[in-house]
């Protein structure tokens, strides 16, 4: 196991888990949501904003990383921490889900995914060995296997060879950093000794497949587990089927991560069915459309009815933008294309994802979740304010 990683179950309530996951770039309260910064950077956040709106752990993308400006020069910077002046803890994903996403521009195979650069053309290859030494040298507190994230519908013949594809691209994940551990394989040049390593549970929708993951991938054993290869357009209520019952087959000692979900609605029922971690690229990118979350609903700031609207996005929201901002002024640096509307924006849906989180966490500490639940999605299913 890595050292200096550890995770606390604390409390439960229900299903739901309050825990600390300790790396060795600081603590992470859990249930937590992870920003998400593709290229080394949330969009349009500084580090500091990221700090003062309480994100303990962020997210870095192998696949654009290793593309530019490349793992090999992060390395020689003394790693991605240090590279982009973030000290807190840093999670990786692998790749997979790029690959995934571009169909149209790779092969897989058993050795691993073949794909044309999206910005050259060139021709590169991700293989679970190669991901493996991208993160050990990217320095990330948690890196993530290399596994096939399946597109939905799939037949359930393809969903369990991308699922077993999977389980033998996750042991050799496994085997490759047990090897940089080892020092059998330093001329990697990891940067973080104390580096986790997550399994990924596959299957698509078919829960025997996901059973079959889960046992395979456990007896493998990582320092934590994520459910992958959701939220790939299968309806919601499926989804969250897949993650009760995907999530009470996991380790209750060890994280458990649900990779790419998504809507502050999904946050809570996905905490209610066991889940520890989440990403998801929802708050940023919706803020740079204009889109914004608060405790009313959703607000579109470009509408007109916000023109002479004095109040903030969200009178119970105490982020920088609620606390000196009008709706108003929003709207105008929208509607006027400045740079300025997408920070502010952001760090709002960014402050509110964080928040919410952190009263999930004081509700199942006081063991009142399921009715922060059931306050929570009855609020989120009013109208929205723009409409």
């Amino acid at each position: 196991m890595a050292p200096g990683f550890s995770f606390e179950l604390r409390a439960t309530d229900g299903a739901a888990r309050l825990g600390e996951l300790t790396t060795p770039h600081g603590v992470v309260q859990t249930p937590a949501f992870m920003p998400v910064g593709t290229q080394g950077s949330v969009k349009a956040m500084r580090q500091r904003d990221l700090e003062e709106a309480g994100a303990q752990i962020i997210l870095g993308n192998t696949y654009h990383l290793h593309l530019r400006p490349g793992d090999q020069l992060i390395a020689r910077r003394g790693g991605l921490h240090r590279f982009i002046g973030w000290q807190r803890a840093l999670l990786t994903d692998s790749g997979g889900y790029q690959v995934f996403s571009l169909a149209e521009r790779r092969t897989i195979n058993e050795q691993g995914a073949e794909f044309r650069s999206h910005l050259d053309g060139s021709l590169r290859q991700l293989t679970p060995e190669s991901v493996t030494d991208i993160q050990a040298r990217l320095g990330s507190d948690i890196a993530m296997v290399l596994d096939e994230c399946l597109a939905y519908p799939a037949t359930r013949e393809q969903a369990a060879q991308s699922m077993e594809r999977s389980v033998r691209w996750a042991a050799r994940c496994r085997a490759r950093l047990a090897d940089i551990r080892g020092g059998t394989a330093n001329h990697v040049g990891a940067t973080n000794d104390g580096q986790a390593q997550f399994g990924i549970i596959q299957g698509g929708v078919y829960q025997d497949l996901r059973d079959q993951s889960a046992a395979a991938t456990i007896d493998i054993s990582f320092e934590g587990y994520a459910i992958g290869g959701l939220s790939v357009g299968e309806p919601i209520d499926l989804m969250y089927t897949v993650v009760s019952d995907t999530a009470r087959r996991l380790p209750e000692s060890q994280p458990r991560y649900l990779m790419g979900t998504g809507t502050p609605e999904d946050l809570v029922e996905c905490v209610a069915r066991g889940i520890d971690m989440f990403d998801c690229v929802l708050p940023t990118r919706n803020a740079r459309n204009g889109q914004l979350f608060t405790s009313l609903g959703r607000l579109n700031i470009s509408n007109a009815r916000f023109a002479d609207d004095d109040g903030p996005i969200d009178p119970a929201c105490s982020c920088y933008t609620c606390r000196t901002h009008s709706r108003a002024y929003l709207r105008h640096l929208y509607k006027a294309g400045e740079m300025t509307a997408g920070a502010l924006n952001t760090l709002h849906n960014l402050s509110f994802y964080l928040d919410t989180m952190r009263r999930i966490r004081d509700a199942i500490s006081l063991r009142t979740f399921e009715r922060f639940r059931q306050e929570f999605l009855r609020s989120a299913s009013r109208l929205s304010l723009d409409s």
